[in-house]
Order: structure tokens, then sequence, then C-alpha cells
């Protein structure tokens, strides 16, 4: 289940930075979520400089690469999880691509697990058991 897109300025990494920052985003996802590597899908969506603004003008006029990125997460993840993931995700543009912090957008979008399939059925019968004990994980957190 595991996705990441990173939408980037076009032209301001090179192929290696961009291939490490994948790589090294699927290892960060697996290792917070606890997830097989294999399930990790991580994508970058390039944007024209005409095609991007940040700060109120195109990227094109002021040269800001203000990089944006989403994942998504089955429901049940715990904040904390998601809030290392924003972190991560952050950390890794800023080292990868040398971006300025206060420029990195991140979003995390959760999905029920009967809205999300694997290979064409539903997520909540083939991870049913992950997914239960999750929710059990969650619910004594909030008893607490």
């Amino acid at each position: 289940m595991p996705v990441v897109n990173f939408h980037l300025l076009a032209g301001h990494s090179t192929v290696e930075q961009e291939q490490r920052l994948l790589v090294e985003a699927s290892r960060l996802y697996s290792e917070v979520l606890a997830s097989p590597i294999e399930r990790v899908r991580a994508f970058i969506t390039p944007h024209a400089a005409g095609q991007f603004a940040a700060a109120g003008a195109l990227c094109s006029a002021n040269g800001l690469h203000a990089p944006f990125f989403e994942f998504i997460v089955l429901d049940g993840r715990s904040l904390e999880d998601r809030q290392r993931l924003h972190q991560g995700f952050t950390d890794l543009l800023v080292e990868v691509l040398g971006v300025h912090r206060e420029l990195v957008r991140g979003r995390c979008q959760r999905v029920a697990p009967e809205d999300w399939s694997i290979g064409g059925a539903p997520a909540s019968v083939l991870r049913a058991e992950e997914v239960a004990a999750r929710a059990r994980a969650a619910a004594g957190e909030g008893a607490a």
C-alpha cells in the first residue's frame, strides 16, 4: 500500500539525486510502517518551471524549487508514524536535493482499506489481520 509521489521542478535535480530520493524514500516508508519493501511504491512527477508556481510567482521567474509530496497510508496508521513520514520525506528532500526546508510541503492521504485494492482485491480482505491489529492498537492508545 505505501505510495509516495514527489512533485519536483524539472531540471533542478540530477538523475542520481532522483534515484537516491526514490530508494531512500522507499526504505524510510518500509521502516516506519514495518511494511515489506516489496509493497512500497515511490514516484517523481516532474513539472516544468512555467507550470509550477511558488510564493505567488512562476518558478520560471523566481527560480524557487519548492517540492510538494503526497503519501498514502491505510486508515489505522498512527499519528506518530504519519508525522515520522512527513519529517522523513522532508529531510530527504533537503538532504538529497538541497532544497530549503521552509519551501517543502507535504500531504498524507489516509485511505479506508476497503477503498484500496491490491491485485484487484480490496486491502480490507487481503490485509484483514494487519488492519485489525492496527485498529486494536489504536483503540488501546486512545483508552490510555
